[in-house]
């Protein structure tokens, strides 16, 4: 899962980020609306979470602008603001969520979650493939039976091959989908850490190396 975190409050902002990579999502942050225009004009998001009251272009008009756009990318809007008329403001400008500030991690964890789900094909929290079980909501992976140790990259890249339901993803696409926009496009980190979740699944493989195009989960 890709987010864009867009908020003024830079403390908040970074502790949000954090906290989201730290579940294995690919997360951009940005402190103000120009910055957030400039990240969705180059990256495609799942997610992004934005605040109203931001300088320069404000909450409000990135949230108009993502609508706009039509790429399927879901907005919860953040405020200060706890009014109704406020909420009902917020969704009226398309948004598909809304929080108030200040606000639990875990409830806004929660909402970017079931809001990812709406961004593409509806696809159930548990996957199961290869004897591999991994849920995304309490974020536990295991192999017929074994509780899988991995890290939120190693989480993340398997989280993706298990979407692909089979289907051969790119080193591209993992770097797109489980790195933030400060990953290096020329960087081994894909090769390792497909490695080490390898050797962490253990035998026998179910990892292939498709030569030229990318990686396959199964059968």
């Amino acid at each position: 899962m890709r987010v864009l975190v867009a908020d003024d409050e830079r403390l908040l902002a970074d502790t949000v980020g954090e906290g989201l990579r730290r579940l294995s999502m690919a997360v951009d942050v940005v402190y103000d609306g120009d910055g957030a225009l400039e990240r969705l004009g180059v990256n495609r998001y799942d997610v992004a979470v934005i605040d109203r009251d931001m300088p320069g272009h404000t909450g409000d008009e990135v949230c108009r602008s993502i609508v706009d756009s039509g790429d399927g990318t879901r907005v919860l809007l953040l405020t200060a603001a706890a009014g109704i008329r406020d909420r009902v403001e917020g969704l009226g400008l398309g948004a598909d969520d809304y929080l108030t500030k200040p606000f639990a991690f875990a409830e806004l964890v929660a909402r970017i979650q079931a809001l990812s789900r709406r961004s593409g094909p509806a696809l159930p929290p548990v996957l199961e493939r290869s004897g591999i079980v991994l849920d995304a909501m309490r974020h536990t992976a295991t192999r017929d039976g074994r509780l899988l140790s991995l890290s939120p990259k190693e989480f993340a890249v398997l989280h993706v091959l298990m979407r692909a339901g089979g289907g051969v993803v790119s080193a591209e696409d993992l770097l797109e989908q489980a790195w933030d926009e400060h990953a290096d496009p020329f960087t081994n980190s894909v090769r390792m850490t497909v490695m080490t979740l390898r050797r962490k699944l253990g035998e026998p493989e179910v990892i292939h190396t498709v030569p030229r195009a990318g990686y396959q989960l199964g059968p």
